[in-house]
């Protein structure tokens, strides 16, 4: 499998360096400081160890471990494990649109392993769910550092090019993913926006917390076509030719509806929506991002 690091870029990461991706509202877990739990005590149950951290109590270390390697690790539990996070990438055709330089779905990689990389850093669970008319890949939450590299790898490898079905993927991921924690939607969201933000209350019913990285390129957001121009559906291949200064102000206006009825929706739910325009650098917009998300906490 390839190891999928040049979505790992370095001054990328110095940037992320001093942000956390802090858990705004109540989610499962043992906490250490950065997220709220419901949950008292600690079950019985293993799931993994974890590198002890300063302020860890000393009475979950595991001497047995401490005796092999010369190291502390932490046991974790279940119920202790951080927050568990789910990005759901959107890998159906039409993320393959770029105007310059990156596709939608690029773009969408590469925030997808900046967020995976900075939850692990901080000790959370993460997993990568791909999907388009159906979920393609399906990597299960985990937080060690090599588990960054099977994500890595699952991004390196993943192809576009089927049509998408957003609604019945949000809605059998909500029923499938029954413990509380954050949901991250990457994707261009092209579908009817009634029923796609039904899929994502489904998450919010589930006491799930849900980020929207809405991507769509600034050619879509802009429509700056002059001449006569032949315009293909990526998705279904059906092929329009359109003189662009006949529609300019119909399509401009759609547009708006479109991304106002997105906004207002994921805001009478609770859901942050963040819209973003793939031609400014990825890194800008999630630290821009994460910075104001940790001034909200």
């Amino acid at each position: 499998m390839p190891d999928g690091r040049r979505f790992l870029q370095p001054e990328a990461l110095k940037k992320l360096a001093n942000l956390n991706l802090v858990a705004r509202l109540v989610v499962e877990g043992f906490i250490s400081g950065l997220h709220r739990s419901p949950y008292k005590g600690f079950s019985v149950e293993f799931s993994q160890h974890r590198a002890y951290s300063p302020g860890d109590d000393l009475k979950h270390l595991d001497w047995k471990v401490y005796a092999r390697s010369d190291k502390y690790y932490i046991k974790q539990y279940e119920e202790e494990t951080n927050l568990k996070a789910y990005i759901l990438l959107d890998s159906s055709n039409s993320m393959s649109y770029k105007s310059n330089g990156i596709s939608k779905f690029e773009y969408g990689c590469y925030l997808a392993a900046s967020l995976a990389y900075l939850m692990i850093r901080q000790q959370d669970s993460v997993g990568l769910v791909v999907f388009d008319e159906a979920i393609r890949e399906h990597v299960p939450p985990k937080s060690t550092a090599t588990h960054l590299k099977v994500i890595l790898g699952h991004l390196e490898g993943i192809k576009v090019g089927k049509q998408t079905n957003l609604s019945k993927t949000f809605h059998d991921l909500a029923e499938r993913v029954r413990r509380r924690g954050l949901i991250i939607v990457i994707s261009d969201l092209l579908a009817d926006p009634a029923e796609v933000l039904r899929g994502l209350k489904h998450f919010r019913h589930r006491k799930h917390e849900v980020i929207v990285f809405h991507l769509l390129d600034h050619e879509e957001l802009t429509f700056p076509f002059t001449r006569m121009t032949v315009f293909r559906d990526l998705e279904t291949n059906e092929r329009l030719s359109v003189d662009p200064n006949s529609i300019r102000r119909e399509y401009l206006q759609a547009m708006r509806e479109f991304l106002k009825e997105y906004k207002q929706g994921c805001y009478e739910s609770n859901i942050d929506y963040l819209s973003v325009d793939p031609s400014v650098p990825f890194d800008l917009c999630l630290t821009s991002y994460l910075a104001k998300r940790q001034k909200v906490r």
